[in-house]
């Protein structure tokens, strides 16, 4: 059986592209990182931890990917917006500018851990203040990692990317695809 180790419902669509037959399991881990981890591999290290952590805890004889996407700029990640506030600060920093979005992956299979990052660089339209704040009252970049989603409202923003748009959607399939049938 696989097994994704995440709750994103933009995940699970992605991954239903590879295989139909898959359960949810998401993990509940501490997603601390500690200080000793590459910025942006802080990813990579968080999908190895929450599919470790549904692997070792009773299903070892099952396939188990874990993600996690981060935006990426200036050297820091930008997580989910803690409020609105947060989202515009982010919005407005991203603003005009491009970007990093990683993607961490692993897979735990018969007693193997596969670990990859995926790279996506994606550029932003320069942002007035009522486009920042009207793509916020949509609500949508409440729940994303940089405060937006390309897939929905937020491809509004983007001028341009640079890779795999599925990985900014948060599941580089082709790529996962190669790594499981590998």
């Amino acid at each position: 059986m696989i097994i994704l180790a995440s709750a994103s419902p933009r995940r699970q669509e992605l991954l239903k592209l590879i295989t139909e037959n898959f359960i949810v399991i998401p993990s509940d881990i501490d997603e601390g990182v500690p200080n000793n981890i590459e910025t942006e591999k802080s990813p990579e290290y968080l999908a190895a931890k929450k599919a470790k952590h549904i692997y070792e805890n009773g299903h070892r004889n099952d396939v188990v990917i874990g993600c996690d996407t981060g935006v990426f700029i200036d050297g820091k990640m930008l997580g989910k917006p803690k409020n609105k506030e947060d989202a515009k600060q982010m919005l407005t920093e991203l603003s005009g500018r491009k970007h990093k979005v990683i993607t961490g992956c692993c897979i735990c299979d018969n007693s193997k851990v596969n670990s990859f990052s995926q790279v996506t660089e994606v550029e932003f339209y320069e942002l007035t203040e009522k486009e920042i704040e009207s793509y916020i009252a949509t609500g949508e970049p409440m729940d994303k990692a940089g405060s937006y989603g390309i897939q929905g409202k937020g491809s509004l923003l983007v001028k341009g990317i640079v890779g795999d748009y599925f990985n900014v959607v948060g599941l580089p399939v082709a790529r996962l695809n190669k790594e499981l049938n590998g």
